[in-house]
């Protein structure tokens, strides 16, 4: 009987220590995961052209799995597109000069190990919680992640 008691106790404990990982993992509302219909390239060529036809500019597209590929090294499709709008964007950092190091926004499109590809990017309180831009000026940033979900659909 006391032997059973330690499984139930260790059990318990196991799953109250996951529980509590899985709740820290999903409490970070400023990073945004949403499931993506096409391939990674795809995914990030759908986001260029919508960002593009909004007037934002693209700074860089980075071929994470590519770059692996030339060292030798296997990684599955990841590919980061790296965009924004310096009209905009340079009033954040005026701000709260901090926030340079999450702008310009950025958009990742990654495969997981069953094939799915998602999208993962941050929403724009990131700026407000973590380097306390005003609410106001992160506020301007709010369309973006439905023009982001919208390419992805």
């Amino acid at each position: 009987m006391r032997r059973l008691d330690r499984v139930m106790v260790g059990a318990f404990c196991g799953i109250a220590w996951l529980s509590i990982v899985v709740a820290t993992a999903s409490a970070d509302s400023t990073v945004i995961t949403k499931r993506s219909h096409y391939s990674v390239h795809e995914t990030i060529d759908r986001i260029e052209k919508v960002l593009f036809e909004k007037g934002m500019k693209i700074f860089a597209r980075i071929d994470h799995s590519g770059e692996a590929k030339k060292v030798g090294l296997d990684m599955r499709s990841t590919e980061l597109l790296i965009f924004g709008n310096p009209k905009g964007g340079t009033a954040l950092m005026i701000a709260k000069p901090t926030a340079a190091i999450d702008l310009p926004m950025k958009a990742l499109a990654w495969e997981d190990s069953n094939g799915q590809v998602w999208l993962t990017y941050n929403a724009p309180e990131l700026l407000y919680e973590r380097h306390a831009v005003p609410k106001e000026l992160v506020e301007r940033l709010d369309p973006v992640g439905p023009f982001l979900e919208r390419a992805v659909e």
